[in-house]
């Protein structure tokens, strides 16, 4: 039977340096759970080091994670890419760093901490995750693609970092899967600002980098159960799957 699930599918650990060091997994899953999340994705900057930890944290919790990264493409874009499973989102992340150079500098940027699913740290990037990898913006989806995850073009709504910002425009041949939009902006409203894009569906995340913003933005979908297989058929809107904000 299908029913309405409440998703906030961008959300930072302490891994990414920006976000606040109490991002972490029990935080995290904690503050789902408050406020009645039913499936979030981890999108740390470029990096999917702790989605593992994320993902135990949530077992026997009534909030299912989705390993994934926000991959920084070499003309600045944020696409956030979602994955089934840890295999796929470390595949993607392999590939990820054999095209990011550059060292962290803790003072400029913040820590980047890895850890498990209590919290405890196992130990510190030392990769620029903060910084651009050299993967075109093409190269980035067709590697989700073919990593079988899903490809969500971030925050399209802000200048900075929003595909449409930095680049002006989507190009056609670009297989995304969905746009996001920031909390601030309704789905009326991003359908009326970016006319030209309807042929691909609104996802509404929080992008939160501290506890409080958990949740800010969501979007309602109706599923069968809250996986990524059903976010799948909702995004391609297969058996009467579909996002209903």
């Amino acid at each position: 039977m299908l029913k309405e699930f409440r998703a906030d599918l961008h959300i930072h650990t302490c891994l990414s340096p920006c976000a606040d060091l109490n991002m972490s997994p029990d935080g995290i899953v904690n503050e789902a759970v408050r406020k009645r999340l039913d499936l979030i994705a981890i999108c740390d900057h470029n990096s999917t080091e702790n989605s593992a930890a994320l993902m135990e944290a949530a077992q026997g919790k009534a909030v299912s994670v989705l390993p994934g990264l926000e991959i920084t493409s070499r003309e600045e874009v944020h696409i956030c890419a979602l994955f089934g499973g840890l295999d796929e989102a470390l595949k993607m992340q392999a590939l990820v760093y054999e095209h990011l150079e550059g060292e962290n500098d803790e003072q400029a940027f913040g820590m980047q901490v890895v850890v498990d699913a209590r919290g405890s740290v196992l130990g510190y990037n030392r990769r620029l995750l903060i910084g651009a990898s050299s993967l075109s913006v093409e190269q980035v989806v067709a590697a989700i693609h073919a990593r079988n995850g899903l490809a969500v073009a971030s925050h399209v709504d802000r200048e900075r970092f929003g595909i449409i910002g930095q680049l002006g425009f989507i190009p056609p041949q670009l297989a995304l899967d969905a746009l996001e939009i920031s909390p601030h902006l309704s789905l009326l409203q991003a359908r009326e600002k970016f006319r030209e894009c309807e042929r691909y569906p609104f996802l509404c995340s929080s992008d939160a980098h501290n506890l409080a913003d958990i949740g800010a933005g969501i979007t309602r979908l109706l599923l069968e159960r809250a996986s990524f297989e059903e976010l799948e058929m909702a995004l391609k809107g297969g058996q009467q799957r579909r996002v209903l904000n």
